[in-house]
């Protein structure tokens, strides 16, 4: 499939002069993101530059995660909880109308979890809803979900984009042009440039929406992102390049929020392919890897050390830093155990963000001084998701960022892209959700953590963070990102 590239030429002059503010009143803003989406599905696609644009804003989910990470009322006004944390039972809002103006009920809640948990389903988190063991609708406005096992996260999971509720009519267009329940509607997308989304004419509570008109630009180029902020050409860029950190604090019209994230920076590792199959292998090149340069590089300081997949901050973290620490001389004599001759020359796939293609040229380098040849491959969003994640997972290493903030259920799907198959991770990850007091279940997280670190299944390298910079009177920017979303209901002009 092709698509036209996500850099947005601007032009040096662009810097020179009076700025032309996007901002031309104070009903409508234009948003600088950095890459575009391959469609409009959250449930068919798994790359997070969809919900960045649909989530909460079209579509909508039975609970919404806030920037503090708790989670409160949206379809759902409220719901109950068993003791054994298996049943959740749902009181949907009345009232509540798709943008097509088919109303949301019961019904429409149960047919889109069974389709995302159906066999067809392309859902990146299918097994949320296969582990549905029934779906009950009481009443129009009343669902009743028993779930298999125990899943203490699950009202975080329903507030998901992956959980968003469809009309049933529309599940076959909704990847262009999606219907949701949600303040906005798909105005316009001029492909390979940007997204525009209007107010909803059918959207319950349309006095609460301030800003009526959003356009989302796609700008991936580092100095591109710099130069139409300080332009004025966006009126806010979320996890914008932190390049211009310096020159965006220093201007008065701006403000600069750094975000906290639950994201997890990694080289990936494809444990599926020789020489990475031998654990030795894989422990060489996370020894080889220099963190402290790599954030230097890749997120301009902006990021945190981690040695597993959880973020600081998370309930259960704890460091792992120290499990496979930067030591080259070691990694080199991991490699003649393995029975390693080099040079090895290794593929280095590399998607378009920013801090992929900077982060690479670190890890090339480092990569070098132990043998190792990287080949460096960079390619479009599209062919990443379809050759590196998806498909025959055609890669040996590749950097990425881990956006979703429980997700160590990848490590028990073999079939996963980095290939990861470990039966006694896949029992204890069992007893992480089964384990209901918290206690309990922090420790066995923090033993999940160890085992991942031991097995050097990934080379992780930092936890990022986020750099918003915005016009500083445009308010309701999220300061904490648990989940990639632009929530525009919250934004307003002073």
């Amino acid at each position: 499939m092709k698509r036209r590239a996500f850099a947005l030429s601007i032009p040096a002059v662009a810097l020179v002069g009076q700025p032309a503010f996007a901002q031309a009143n104070k009903n409508s803003v234009v948003m600088g993101i950095t890459l575009e989406p391959p469609g409009l599905d959250p449930t068919a696609g798994a790359a997070s530059a969809i919900a960045e644009i649909v989530q909460y804003n079209i579509l909508e989910t039975l609970t919404k995660i806030n920037a503090n990470g708790s989670v409160t009322p949206l379809l759902a006004e409220r719901w109950e909880v068993s003791p054994d944390l298996r049943t959740y039972t749902f009181y949907l809002r009345k009232g509540v109308k798709f943008s097509n103006g088919e109303p949301l009920n019961a019904s429409t809640v149960k047919f889109s979890f069974e389709r995302a948990g159906g066999e067809k389903s392309t859902n990146k988190d299918k097994r949320t809803f296969a582990s549905m063991e029934s779906v009950r609708v009481v009443d129009e406005h009343t669902l009743v979900i028993i779930n298999k096992e125990p899943d203490p996260d699950f009202l975080f999971y329903m507030g998901q984009a992956t959980s968003v509720i469809v009309e049933p009519k529309s599940v076959t267009t909704n990847n262009a042009t999606p219907v949701g329940t949600g303040p906005y509607v798909l105005d316009r997308w001029s492909k390979g440039s940007s997204i525009s989304l209007r107010a909803s004419p059918t959207y319950r509570n349309p006095g609460a929406i301030r800003i009526k008109r959003a356009t989302f630009r796609f700008i991936s180029d580092p100095a591109a992102q710099v130069a139409s902020v300080l332009s004025g050409d966006v009126d806010a860029f979320v996890r914008v390049t932190p390049r211009g950190a310096a020159q965006f604090k220093a201007n008065s019209r701006l403000q600069t929020i750094v975000s906290g994230s639950r994201a997890k920076t990694v080289l990936a590792l494809n444990n599926a392919k020789k020489p990475l199959s031998d654990v030795r292998v894989r422990r060489a090149i996370a020894a080889a890897i220099d963190r402290k340069a790599v954030i230097s590089g890749a997120g301009d300081g902006f990021g945190v050390a981690i040695g597993s997949h959880y973020a600081p901050g998370a309930a259960g973290y704890i460091d792992t830093t120290g499990i496979n620490p930067y030591n080259p001389e070691k990694a080199r004599a991991l490699l003649k155990e393995a029975g390693i001759t080099t040079p090895l020359e290794l593929s280095l796939v590399l998607p378009p963000p920013p801090y992929a293609r900077q982060g690479g040229e670190v890890i090339v380098a480092q990569l070098a001084k132990i043998g190792i040849t990287a080949k460096v491959q960079n390619v479009e969003w599209a062919q990443w998701l379809a050759n590196t994640y998806g498909g025959s997972h055609n890669y040996d290493m590749t950097i990425i960022s881990h956006v979703e903030p429980f997700d160590l259920v990848n490590f028990t799907k073999s079939d996963y892209y980095w290939g990861y198959n470990n039966p006694k991770f896949n029992t204890l990850f069992d007893k992480i959700k089964t384990t209901p007091n918290l206690a309990e279940r922090n420790k066995l997280l923090g033993d999940a953590q160890k085992m991942l670190a031991d097995d050097s299944v990934l080379t992780w390298l930092y936890q990022p963070q986020w750099l918003t910079v915005a016009n500083r009177r445009l308010t309701g920017l999220w300061k904490d990102m648990p989940v990639f979303v632009n929530d525009l209901a919250a934004l307003s002009w002073t």
